[in-house]
């Protein structure tokens, strides 16, 4: 053992040392905001800096404290190469999805990411942008060799270990002042934290840090409900005059108007927290006895008995949609019900999208979402509401059964039939090809299920898959003649031939229904999984050249990112005058919509969207705290609110009363994964009593009203 090693290193030694981790992380963080997000101001650089100090100082502790020098040396390039791994795996999502990913993401689709995308990375990796960001990251590592024996003290002394331990929990403590004296970091840090913002605003180390200790702790950031009196969830009646005209002058009574009932269940909400074996059972019992259900309307039960064609697809985005180059998905979203403002949060990728859509919930855990609920009672899918009633069901998608775990999760959600996808059926149907044909898996599949009405079908589709150039695209090279003289770059060209695939196979699925004399019973419902993030291999929000190409207009925040189309459309509705729906909506308003439209039993306090027809109030919302109402916007990630009209008076805790409302909706769609909440409320699935609501009531349910109809052993009344 080397004598200056024994004795402890010179002073030189130490310095370089102790500062070597705090500004590799310091570092490695700027270069990757910079090169991703861009949102690094004065006080987030400083947050950085200080939790880089903390994190580097506890990273020197535990590489020094060994008793032989040479253990201290490989632990040091270990953590080291660790914490470039993690920056590099981020880095390269980012890239990838426009959206950082949290650890349940990564975990959840690296193995099918690897598998089938194995192309994809590689093209990524060994680019020029991705070689220079290797590189770069590296370079601390690459100092590490160069520099040798300057880098590595010995063992350090007991009492230069303590002061290293009191400069990491003094730089600690001044963030957590200085976090607190500013409420939206505040909340980013703590009550609405989320791992999107943490990392925006404190770092990727931090964002993770808090990631591990969640789950080593079983902590959830979006939990406890904020049940004070808030702004009402339902639109409240018109006030009446301050006083009566002259009987006199009364004008002739009008006709009295359909009283509406609501959209609920018999459910006693306080006896299940009475009875509830968990904490966070009983909260989320309270938090749904506190809300006042939506009304039922003209538009309950318009569906009743219809069939239901349900597509998740891939990388939508309405800005395709054509009357000439898309004259099916034109008529679709024209004749059908029109949403202007709708939005469909980019969360985790394709599996939160999906989630979003079929739970009618916000994935909190991530990627891991939809695979927790593989062994849940989901209850309230549209699958099994219509499976409670007699509706012939299937779940199909063109690509791999088992990416995501589809072929344990999508297994699970009510369709009669169960799921079919490549690998356990629709070979039979669909060419092997990347990626494969929308129009080949509908025309290989309606035989199936048009043969038995009422059909319930939920399609995942994949022809809009990234990337899109002719070469490394089936459908973007299949279609490329039929785009190659519109007004676009290559990239966006790509993109709508890709997407053509989706148009031809609407219009076929549009002609055999009409063949069939089908097309008036049946809905079709079309939403995106996520925005196309694979336009842009580089930039971030404010730099993304060929999204906001597409869009026709710069994307500036994650609203404007997420903006999209929804379709609903049944042919009975051509006959009609259009039904436009000019509030705001997103994917989390499509199953209580649904639920509405078809007539089915639900309860519209066990669902955090809304029925868009009932007196609900409009509200878009992001796992990101962003939201949208009719009044404005919040943005969650500069706590920033934009109000349309500034000449309309608000009230004066509108935005904290609307923040309140989405954190408890977030709260409820954390519960629910947290707990198997539906299985709660209802039992277990084969134990699961069917039940109509009663149109004819008018007032809300009291708990006491439905105590003794409620079954004991199931929850259920």
């Amino acid at each position: 053992m080397d004598r200056e090693e024994t004795k402890g290193s010179s002073l030189w030694n130490k310095i370089l040392a102790g500062i070597y981790f705090p500004a590799l992380i310091l570092f490695l963080e700027v270069v990757f905001n910079l090169s991703t997000v861009k949102t690094m101001n004065g006080s987030s650089f400083l947050l950085t800096l200080l939790f880089s100090l903390t994190i580097g100082a506890v990273c020197f502790f535990l590489t020094s404290i060994l008793p032989v020098p040479v253990l201290n040396r490989i632990l040091r390039v270990l953590l080291t190469v660790c914490i470039i791994l993690v920056f590099m795996v981020e880095f390269f999502v980012f890239r990838q999805f426009k959206i950082f990913y949290d650890l349940n993401t990564v975990t959840a689709g690296a193995g099918g990411v690897m598998s089938q995308f194995t192309g994809d990375i590689l093209k990524m990796v060994l680019s020029v942008d991705g070689v220079v960001h290797i590189l770069l990251f590296l370079l601390p590592l690459i100092l590490l060799f160069v520099l040798g024996r300057l880098l590595f003290a010995g063992r350090i002394r007991t009492v230069a270990a303590l002061l290293i331990l009191v400069v990491s929990f003094f730089a600690s403590m001044v963030s957590i002042f200085l976090i607190g004296r500013q409420p939206v970091y505040e909340a980013a840090y703590s009550s609405e934290y989320n791992f999107q913002n943490a990392v925006s605003s404190f770092g990727l180390l931090t964002g993770v840090r808090i990631e591990l200790w969640n789950k080593l702790t079983g902590k959830k950031a979006n939990s406890g409900f904020d049940i004070t009196p808030k702004a009402a969830e339902s639109t409240p009646a018109p006030a009446s005059g301050a006083e009566s005209a002259p009987a006199e002058s009364l004008p002739e009574e009008p006709e009295k108007p359909k009283e509406y009932g609501y959209s609920q269940m018999d459910i006693d909400f306080d006896a299940l927290a009475a009875s509830a074996d968990d904490e966070e059972l009983a909260e989320l019992d309270g938090y749904c006895a506190s809300l006042t259900p939506s009304k039922q309307n003209e538009f309950t039960g318009k569906f009743a008995g219809k069939n239901l064609i349900f597509f998740s697809a891939e990388a939508f985005s309405g800005d395709i949609i054509d009357p000439e180059l898309t004259p099916t998905l034109y008529r679709l979203s024209t004749k059908g019900i029109q949403f202007t403002d709708f939005i469909q949060p980019a969360s985790a990728g394709t599996t939160g999208g999906e989630f979003e859509n079929i739970m009618g919930l916000m994935p909190m855990d991530g990627g891991s979402s939809m695979k927790e609920t593989a062994e849940y009672n989901n209850y309230m899918t549209m699958g099994n509401q219509l499976n409670r009633l007699g509706y012939y069901g299937f779940a199909y998608h063109n690509n791999s059964m088992t990416f995501y775990e589809r072929d344990r999760t999508h297994n699970n959600l009510g369709y009669s039939e169960g799921y079919m996808a490549y690998g356990n059926g629709m070979e039979e149907y669909v060419k092997k090809q990347w990626p494969q044909s929308d129009l080949e898996m509908v025309d290989g599949t309606f035989p199936i299920y048009s043969a038995h009405t009422p059909f319930n079908v939920y399609y995942m589709t994949v022809s809009g898959h990234s990337g899109y150039s002719k070469t490394g695209n089936s459908m973007t090279n299949k279609n490329w003649d039929r785009v190659e003289d519109l007004d676009y770059s290559d990239e966006i060209k790509g993109y709508i031939a890709a997407n053509l695939e989706l148009e031809d196979a609407l219009a076929s699925l549009v002609k055999q229904l009409e063949e069939k004399h089908l097309a008036d019973d049946t809905v079709i419902v079309l939403c995106a999984d996520h925005f196309p993030y694979g336009l842009d291999d580089d930039g971030s929000l404010g730099e993304l050249e060929y999204l906001s190409e597409l869009y026709g207009y710069n994307v500036e925040t994650r609203l404007e990112r997420d903006h999209n189309t929804l379709i609903l459309w049944c042919g009975e509705l051509e006959k009609e005058e259009p039904v436009v729906i000019d509030d705001p909506v997103c994917s989390l308003d499509i199953l209580p919509t649904l639920s509405n439209l078809f007539g089915v039993e639900w309860d519209s306090r066990l669902l955090p969207g809304r029925d868009v027809f009932s007196d609900a109030m409009p509200l878009s919302f992001t796992t990101g705290h962003d939201w949208k109402t009719d009044k404005g916007y919040y943005n969650g990630s500069t706590g920033e609110f934009t109000q349309y009209d500034e000449d309309e008076e608000l009230p004066e805790d509108y935005v904290s009363s609307i923040k309140s409302i989405v954190k408890n909706k977030l709260n409820f769609c954390q519960g629910v994964l947290d707990t198997d909440y539906y299985r709660h409320v209802f039992g277990d699935p084969d134990e699961v009593v069917s039940r109509i609501p009663s149109s004819e009531s008018t007032e809300p349910a009291s708990s006491e009203s439905a105590a003794e109809s409620a079954a004991p052993e199931s929850n259920a009344s």
